[in-house]
């Protein structure tokens, strides 16, 4: 055998022994994964999870009902609410302008709004963009209500600011809501009909849209949540019937409640990968880290993604949002050119929102092993409270300790669980005895003794209301002083 045939000879066995040994490390992080994936399922988790590393999709797969009802399962093509991962799109159609000339970042917004007052008149689309125009969180009404542009244009304009234009970094659904008013000004077009001819159809992203959907709304993924006072899940349906029927939809338009599938999502990867849909400098500057999230400085805001970086000092660009039932997250470690994907349409508790990072730690620490999503806290608690007598309360917080393998630390669990209960009880039981239980165990906050202090007057026990109301008062809670005052009168 001569030296170059021994060369070729020795480089496809090498080639062989490479892909062999990659694709038996991708089956084991796919096996990984989809064993934490099923046994969170079994204690509820829902949605969908798309994992691709080096250009190969490890695992894309459903888990729960996307309709309970019906018996539709959840899968790769299954369409959700993305919630605020939109921000990226309506980020992506301002700087499409911008590539066409019709737009600058500097351009002041009463360049649009000839209604601009004093006050607003300097903030810039960059401003808008990065969430330090100003505005306040609180500035609009709630999403699926219905706000016609004109209504929200006057409310964001009387609106008064939080701080000083370009001062500081305050996220606020606003400033994405005005961007998409922009967009539609200067394109001439809707705000779903740019993104679609500009960015959607581009990408080949067929199954993607904000209220015009082109696809059976089967496939759509109904939303979950846990009842407390019927105690028991119920089906919210989907975000298409929530949304206002015309175009009066300016609280939710641009800033969150596009709808799209994992599959579609990582089209969307692929065509920014590869400047399809917008130039190679142009996702340099939406992918810029301008303005801190927090003040340790771990996160900034770019363009509709936030930026940060690993452990291993290299480049994560993420964005996550929620309407409070769907929730989505779309993590790009594009220096080591993994993307995650992840959405669910039941949102368990906080550990919901970890799934997409608990994963990444898995692709990059083979030993790391993550726990299991928990059954939702509220449910958990109500089972407890089933099986057991009032006079058990104080072995709840163990119980749920147990179950949820961590400290229990929210003061407004067992307040929220307490008035479901007191709604029904006639009489002193689980409600008095959670109330109770939630003033032992966070004993300096006054909300909880003003909660208290309302349990005992319910059941007349006026004597314990006064020194629950007192307590609450001593610890700053202003709101209990005219129910012990009037209580005090009585004595």
């Amino acid at each position: 055998m001569n030296s170059s045939i021994k060369a070729l000879f020795f480089a496809f066995i090498t080639f062989l022994t490479l892909n062999s040994f990659s694709q038996s490390t991708n089956k084991e992080l796919f096996n990984r994964i989809d064993t934490y994936l099923k046994s969170s399922e079994t204690n509820g988790f829902s949605g969908v999870v798309l994992v691709s590393k080096k250009g190969k999709i490890i695992l894309s797969k459903g888990y729960g009902w996307a309709d309970r009802k019906n018996k539709i399962p959840n899968s790769p093509s299954t369409v959700f609410n993305i919630g605020s991962v939109t921000k990226q799109f309506t980020a992506s159609a301002i700087l499409k302008l911008v590539e066409q000339g019709k737009i600058k970042t500097s351009d002041k917004i009463s360049t649009y709004f000839a209604q601009t007052p004093i006050d607003k008149s300097d903030i810039t689309i960059h401003q808008l963009l990065t969430h330090t125009s100003g505005i306040s969180n609180r500035t609009g009404g709630f999403r699926y209500d219905e706000a016609s542009k004109e209504q929200f244009l006057k409310e964001f304009f009387e609106s008064e600011l939080q701080s000083k234009p370009g001062t500081k970094h305050q996220y606020a659904n606003a400033n994405y809501i005005i961007l998409t008013a922009i967009i539609e000004t200067v394109s001439g077009q809707t705000y779903n009909s740019f993104l679609n001819d500009f960015l959607f159809v581009p990408s080949q992203m067929n199954s993607t849209g904000y209220k015009s959907v082109n696809f059976s709304t089967e496939r759509l993924a109904h939303g979950y949540y846990y009842n407390r006072n019927d105690e028991q899940w119920e089906d919210w349906g989907t975000t298409q019937e929530h949304l206002p029927y015309n175009d009066k939809h300016w609280y939710s338009i641009g800033k969150g409640d596009i709808h799209s599938t994992v599959e579609d999502l990582y089209k969307w990867n692929i065509a920014l990968k590869n400047n399809v849909v917008l130039a190679s400098n142009t996702k340099l500057v939406q992918e810029t880290p301008y303005v801190a999230e927090n003040d340790k400085k771990t996160s900034f805001y770019a363009y509709g993604w936030a930026i940060s970086q690993s452990k291993r000092d290299t480049k994560i660009v993420a964005h996550n949002g929620s309407n409070g039932l769907y929730f989505a997250d779309f993590v790009r470690f594009v220096d080591d050119d993994v993307v995650i994907i992840y959405i669910t349409n039941v949102f368990l508790g906080p550990e919901s929102e970890y799934v997409a990072r608990e994963i990444g730690k898995m692709i990059f620490d083979s030993n790391y092993t993550p726990s299991p999503i928990s059954r939702n806290i509220y449910e958990l608690s109500f089972e407890f409270m089933k099986t057991n007598p009032s006079s058990n309360a104080a072995k709840l917080p163990v119980f749920l300790k147990k179950k949820l393998n961590n400290e229990f630390k929210d003061h407004a669990i067992l307040n929220r669980l307490g008035f479901s209960r007191l709604k029904k009880e006639d009489k002193p039981d689980w409600a008095l005895e959670l109330f109770k239980l939630n003033v032992k165990l966070f004993p300096k906050d006054g909300n909880l003794w003003d909660s208290l202090g309302e349990a005992y007057l319910k059941y007349n026990m006026n004597d314990e209301a006064i020194k629950s109301y007192t307590k609450a008062v001593e610890l700053g809670n202003e709101s209990s002083r005219k129910v012990l005052n009037e209580l005090l009168k009585k004595e």
